[in-house]
């Protein structure tokens, strides 16, 4: 993809894309190695089917996060964890009140993703010939 390749050549985009995929790789293993206390969690977060949507976000933090380690797919793994993280930090954050991670962590790594994904689409636009 050309925007992963864009992501690939610039340094800085590479180095923030491979410490989300950790970030997101590490947060994904609570969801498999507590998931009672994952699912506490997400039914204090009031969502529908907490158990169901705990596997869920186990797996997109997982997937998304080693996608962004090995630098593929990089534009779309941003998009889907913003997801997540808008979900963590509304649902979690402002309606219940969760401080950590909900309302420190999870804004921050909202903005990283939709910074990479918007610089790597401009990059990829840029070297095509299109800006």
């Amino acid at each position: 993809m050309v925007t992963d390749a864009a992501v690939r050549a610039d340094p800085m985009l590479r180095r923030v894309a491979i410490v989300l995929g950790v970030i997101f790789v590490i947060a994904s293993t609570p969801k498999f190695l507590a998931y009672g206390w994952e699912r506490d969690a997400f039914v204090r977060f009031d969502l529908p089917a907490p158990g169901a949507m705990v596997l869920l976000a186990g797996v997109l933090e997982l997937v998304g996060g080693a996608l962004l380690i090995a630098r593929r797919q990089v534009v779309a793994s941003c998009l889907v964890l913003s997801a997540v993280m808008l979900v963590a930090f509304v649902a979690g954050g402002i309606l219940a009140g969760d401080e950590i991670p909900s309302l420190t962590v999870a804004p921050l790594l909202l903005v990283a993703m939709l910074w990479v994904a918007t610089v790597a689409v401009r990059r990829a636009r840029r070297g095509a010939g299109h800006l």
